[in-house]
Formats: C-alpha cells, sequence, structure tokens
C-alpha cells in the first residue's frame, strides 16, 4: 500500500485524483492540505508542515507560491515528491534541483501516458525533418481559468525537441512586433484560452509543400490524475534523484 499526502486535495485535480485512489486497492490517501477545505475522508490540513500522519510520497498539484514549504517538509521528512505544478521561475526550479539531491522528486508538465509517447515521437520525426529544413511550430489549448502561458506540457514538447537537436532552437512567443521572414532555429509555440478545453497540443512540422501533424487531445482530467498515481507508485522508496514520467512508463 502506498500512502499518499495529496496537497491540492480540493482543486480541480486534487478531487480527481481523489475519486480514482479511492478505486486503487494499491494506494491511500492519508492527509490532503489545501488553503481552502473541502469535503474528505482522510485527515485536512491547510500547511504541510502540520501533517502529522506517516506517509510514503507526496502528490502536489497545487501552486508554486507552497514550494518552499513542500521541499522544506519532503527533505525534513525524506519523503518523496510527484510534483505536478507548473509555472515555477528560474528560481524555483533551481531549488527544486537543489532539493532533488536530498530527496527524490518527479517533476512533470504533464502526468499522462500519451502526452509522454508523443514527446519520444516529435524526438523522432525532428532528427530526420529538422535536419531537412522543416519548420516546427506548437500550439496549445486550455480552458480560460489557465492561469500560465505558454503550457508547460508546450514548454515540455520544444523541451523534447531542443535536447535532441543539440539546443539549436529559439523559442518565439509573440512575432507581432517583428518584420522579417521566419528564421530557420526557432519553435513558435502559441496559446489559445477559451471554454472549458481540458488541453490540446498540437506540434507542427512544415516544410515544402507538405506539412506533418502530431496532436493530442485531453477529453477529462482523470488522464493527468491516473498518471499522478502511478508515477507516485513509482517513486516511493526511490533514492534522491530527479525523475520524469519517462522514467515511470519505460520510454527512455
Amino acid at each position: 500500500m502506498t500512502r499518499i499526502i495529496m496537497v491540492g486535495y480540493n482543486g480541480r485535480m486534487g478531487r480527481v485524483i481523489g475519486d480514482i485512489v479511492k478505486n486503487d486497492p494499491e494506494v491511500e490517501i492519508v492527509a490532503g492540505v489545501d488553503l481552502f477545505e473541502g469535503p474528505a475522508d482522510f485527515a485536512k490540513y491547510t500547511s504541510i508542515g502540520d501533517v502529522k500522519e506517516a506517509a510514503d510520497v507526496i502528490i502536489d498539484f497545487s501552486s508554486p507560491k507552497t514550494l518552499k514549504g513542500l521541499l522544506d517538509f519532503a527533505i525534513a521528512k525524506s519523503m518523496p515528491i510527484v510534483l505536478c505544478t507548473t509555472g515555477f521561475s528560474e528560481e524555483e526550479l533551481a531549488s527544486i534541483k537543489a532539493a532533488s539531491e536530498k530527496v527524490a522528486i518527479l517533476r512533470s508538465a504533464n502526468m499522462s501516458l500519451g502526452i509522454n509517447t508523443v514527446a519520444k515521437l516529435i524526438q523522432e520525426a525532428a532528427k530526420i525533418l529538422a535536419n531537412e529544413g522543416y519548420d516546427i511550430e506548437i500550439v496549445e489549448r486550455h480552458h480560460n481559468q489557465k492561469k500560465d502561458a505558454p503550457s508547460g506540457t508546450a514548454l515540455l514538447l520544444a523541451d523534447a525537441i531542443n535536447t535532441q537537436m543539440d539546443g539549436k532552437y529559439e523559442y518565439v512567443y509573440d512575432r507581432s512586433a517583428r518584420r522579417e521572414t521566419r528564421p530557420a532555429n526557432e519553435i513558435g509555440i502559441s496559446a489559445v484560452r477559451g471554454g472549458t478545453i481540458v488541453g490540446d497540443h498540437e506540434v507542427i512540422f512544415a516544410g515544402l509543400d507538405e506539412v506533418i501533424e502530431i496532436k493530442h487531445s485531453a477529453y477529462s482530467r482523470s488522464v493527468f490524475a491516473k498518471g499522478a498515481v502511478n508515477a507516485a507508485k513509482f517513486l516511493a522508496g526511490k533514492p534522491a534523484g530527479m525523475y520524469n514520467m519517462g522514467n515511470v512508463v519505460g520510454i527512455e
């Protein structure tokens, strides 16, 4: 049995994870942390520092604002973290990396099996198409309540390509002030916000007289929640270090 502390249990993703855990005999939420209290059948806290229950792993779907307390608690308890929150600053990312030297941290901008498979596919495509002069664009679409743009997943996909291509690309988010043709060494990343779109990501390879598109659409948050639960099972008991969903699903 993997015992979980759920940070952000009363948020959208936290509630979906709670429902999945109820139907999975291999996991249990023993405590939840959220600034806004909601119904739950486990111990509830507004600060992770107050949690008293023993646990094997933390799942975090909250906000970058809680990061310092989360890392301090995890290090003090030698407890792994599945870090699903996005929108971190460079300074915060550095603190996560430093903490991973003391505790296991799995960080991913997207927890779904599908997206992580797409990341692998586009790496393979880039090896062929980028070297043949194909332009690369990423378009992401999300609901109108999402605060960060571009999405962490769009950056995950761009980074997958750029890592494969030895960092040759610059990311461009806005061309409105430019009056020039498109340089070859850029990846354009566009964000759409509207309605209740759960999450669409499209990677476009545009060449001479042909276009190849690789797209992933999420129709509910359960795909991310299931991935987070699987990640928690994987990470429990792991030694200190940085992990990602590729490690969980075996595509790295």
